[in-house]
């Protein structure tokens, strides 16, 4: 059976993933003693970080293609009615979360690598954070939920489980871990939501009409 565009499109978000995957390992080449062991991601793309401009040409189809591939599935399950309500309206959360993550990140970006948080720019920046671990969270929950409910849906809910569970294992290893291995801890957490949007594109590459 011929695929449609909409399904072409969920390439898209493997891409992403690539993408991120090249700007996480090959950004700190740019930054003299960046330890990833223990800092974030986001010091390589911080206003004043030596690596801000390799991590912006690396991400680039990252953070376009992320976009464009929730965008696809959201509307392919809009228009096929697909999996449950519950399903989509936890598609709809992960889609919303991504566009907060794409523009609010672009909009209020770290000023200073690894420094303390002190003014506007830097606090909506924590709070971008916040809206996105909310959303990713009661998204992914919502599929788990649908998955359990749904047996045609319980692959997209495992992995869903999946994706929560290192979420949460990143979350809370950063408090627990020490500092010289917060890096990992973040690294585990940030993977589970692009690495979960990897897994909706194949999901919509791969859906039968």
């Amino acid at each position: 059976m011929n695929k449609k565009l909409i399904n072409w499109l969920g390439l898209t978000g493997v891409i992403s993933l690539i993408s991120y995957i090249c700007a996480v390992i090959f950004s700190p080449l740019a930054y003299p003693g960046y330890d990833w062991f223990s800092q974030a991601v986001s010091d390589l793309s911080a206003e004043s970080s030596p690596s801000r401009t390799l991590w912006n040409q690396l991400a680039a189809l990252h953070e376009v293609c992320s976009v464009v591939n929730v965008m696809c599935v959201s509307v392919y399950v809009s228009e096929k009615k697909a999996g449950t309500k519950l399903f989509r309206a936890g598609i709809y959360l992960f889609t919303a979360m991504n566009w907060i993550s794409n523009v609010g990140y672009k909009m209020f970006p770290l000023k200073d690598s690894g420094a303390e948080i002190t003014d506007f720019q830097e606090k909506m920046h924590i709070v971008v954070t916040a809206a996105v671990v909310l959303l990713s969270v009661v998204s992914l929950i919502m599929l788990i939920i649908a998955g359990f409910r749904e047996k045609s849906l319980r692959p997209a809910g495992a992995l869903a489980c999946a994706a929560l569970l290192m979420m949460f294992t990143g979350a809370v290893g950063q408090g627990i871990v020490p500092k010289e291995y917060f890096g990992i801890m973040e690294r585990i957490s940030l993977f589970s939501a692009v690495g979960y949007n990897c897994v909706l594109g194949i999901y919509l590459f791969t859906a039968k009409e």
